[in-house]
């Protein structure tokens, strides 16, 4: 209930990670405060340390790479200055800057969590960072993001599972791998295998592992390892071909009888969402379908 797994990283891992954090925010303080001074150097430099968490403790994450600690940290800081600037009221002008930060990051695909802080300091920081104006987008913020790109390329690439960015680690070449008709769905042991022998700290829950395992089967064979029945998330077809064909998502299911909530995404009406009973979605349905190389395929049922 309380979300605490299990933890497979080593201690020479957990280490590195500490002696990184050190450097990356030592040097990010000296510079902060120059710029900020002590007090105005506290604030920002919170939102440097939890970028240390991200590349220092998960430096192969999505959320740890140059572009979104660089755009995160930069686009953040231009919204809370801005709405530092246009609003008066702390209370409208900080949500409002982190909601913004928020979107912009989604839509500019550089979501990195400390960026939500470095917005919110230009808000709340005080008469020291409100003075910096717009200036507190190149110094200190991209300033300390570009000192904590550098440390973690440095720090990370004496230890070739960690390098840093993520495309200078050395990736074994791919061997064929010869498809078999037997598919059975991997269980707790495996993953647990395999995110032990990886030997540094993965955020993703092994659910999460597993629904990818499952998605990328299906995608490159065309076979489930799930029995015949309606799941949300999941495309099914009514098994037509050319103009009839018709495919729906599976957005959400009520309790067991009550009713599905799919969108259409192929055939007519496609764009609308709308429910049907459980009863009457299972008798239009024929098979499980995937899209691959622009086409609806049918999803068979893997032979135990």
């Amino acid at each position: 209930m309380l979300g605490v797994g299990a933890d497979a990283t080593g201690h020479t891992e957990k280490v590195i990670s500490v002696v990184g954090g050190f450097i990356g925010i030592s040097l990010t303080m000296w510079v902060s405060g120059h710029y900020l001074g002590l007090q105005g150097a506290a604030l920002l430099v919170a939102s440097m340390g939890a970028s240390a968490v991200l590349l220092f403790a998960v430096p192969n994450g999505p959320l740890s790479q140059p572009w979104p600690l660089l755009g995160g940290h930069v686009f953040s800081a231009l919204i809370g200055v801005a709405c530092a600037q246009g609003i008066d009221n702390l209370l409208i002008a900080a949500p409002l800057a982190v909601g913004l930060a928020i979107g912009a990051m989604y839509y500019l695909r550089c979501i990195h969590p400390p960026g939500g802080a470095t917005a919110i300091t230009a808000v709340i920081g005080g008469s020291q960072v409100h003075a910096l104006g717009f200036q507190y987008v190149l110094t200190p913020v991209l300033l300390n993001a570009v000192i904590m790109l550098v440390a973690a390329v440095l720090v990370n690439y004496a230890f070739p599972w960690r390098r840093y960015p993520a495309g200078l680690r050395k990736v074994p070449a791919a061997r064929p791998v010869q498809r078999v008709d037997n598919f059975n769905q991997l269980n707790h042991a495996d993953f647990a295998y395999a995110l032990n022998e990886t030997g540094s700290y993965v955020d993703v829950r092994e659910e999460d592992l597993a629904k990818i395992y499952r998605l990328a089967v299906k995608h490159a064979w065309q076979i489930s390892d799930q029995p015949e029945q309606v799941t949300v998330g999941l495309y099914y077809s009514n098994g037509e071909m050319g103009a009839d064909l018709s495919v729906r998502k599976v957005i959400s299911m009520g309790e067991a009888g009550g009713e599905v909530t799919y969108e259409i995404v192929a055939g007519d009406g496609a764009g609308e969402v709308t429910t049907a009973t459980l009863a009457d979605f299972t008798t239009w349905q024929r098979y499980e379908v995937i899209f691959k190389n622009g086409e609806w395929h049918r999803i068979r049922q893997a032979t135990i």
